[in-house]
């Protein structure tokens, strides 16, 4: 074979091994499948009518509640403790499930101008004993309180405060004046807050705000002096708790206050 006939068998071979190459590569691209979609990820969990089934009526009943109350709205605040509670400052009033503390011992007045100072607030209102029954068992008493005073919104605070000796395991219910050990005391507060619709009681938010107070047990000598620390503490977690009000109740507004459609032009159809 001449070696222009060797060359030429050659390029025919090369021609002939890249037409192959292509049609294979065709062959693979007209082949090619798309991935098929995403799985339905409602096969992996409780489908509606499953948890509608699963969940109790009265919890079902209380997520069904909607927000009712309109903006600018009133507010209403009050006070409750526990079922007979006293203090030095302060009596609860009712019977049954708590009490409202109808004296301000630890709040200011300026505490309730910052309420009335709250973006879309109308008034603060405090609740009476006039307007509550005397047995108090759940929010729908003070609801319906803050419904007399025409409050779409109802403010419910409680103060929890214990004493604590170091090497107690247990809040302390009483102390002994006068043979208080050189330890450390710590008087402790928690004070917590929903804010409800006063018509169906549709929770709005829950705060919390802690408040600690620490001194050596033998500087208490008095009921006096033990009552300061306490209210001192109480003070501090109170402020702490309007503090987070007002950043909560931003948040109320941003969400439920809906702007107020615009008057339609004069003429327009």
């Amino acid at each position: 074979m001449t070696g222009s006939r060797r060359n030429g068998v050659v390029r025919h071979l090369a021609a002939f091994w890249a037409m192959g190459l292509l049609a294979s590569i065709l062959a693979g691209c007209a082949s090619y499948v798309t991935p098929g979609p995403g799985a339905n990820m409602a096969l992996f969990g409780a489908t509606e009518a499953d948890r509608e089934k699963l969940t109790d009526v009265s919890i079902q009943a209380v997520l069904e509640r909607k927000p009712l109350a309109q903006f600018p709205t009133g507010l209403a605040v009050v006070r409750v403790q526990s079922p007979g509670y006293h203090s030095a400052t302060a009596t609860g009033w009712g019977s049954g499930q708590y009490s409202v503390v109808l004296t301000r011992d630890i709040e200011k007045d300026e505490d309730f101008q910052r309420f009335e100072k709250l973006q879309m607030v109308t008034g603060v209102a405090t609740l009476t004993r006039l307007l509550l029954t005397e047995r108090l068992d759940s929010d729908r008493e003070l609801r319906r309180a803050a419904a007399s005073l025409h409050a779409d919104m109802l403010l419910i605070y409680t103060l929890d405060t214990d004493f604590e000796i170091e090497g107690h395991a247990e809040p302390l219910t009483v102390l002994t004046l006068g043979t208080l050990p050189n330890q450390e005391a710590r008087v402790v507060t928690t004070a917590s807050a929903v804010l409800l619709d006063t018509r169906n009681g549709y929770v709005y938010g829950a705060l919390e705000a802690t408040e600690k107070h620490t001194q050596m047990a033998n500087a208490w000598t008095s009921g006096e002096a033990i009552d300061q620390s306490r209210r001192k503490t109480e003070r501090g977690a109170f402020e702490k708790l309007l503090s987070q009000f007002e950043q909560t109740w931003a948040g109320v507004i941003a969400e439920y206050a809906k702007p107020h459609a615009s008057p339609p032009h004069p003429g327009t159809p």
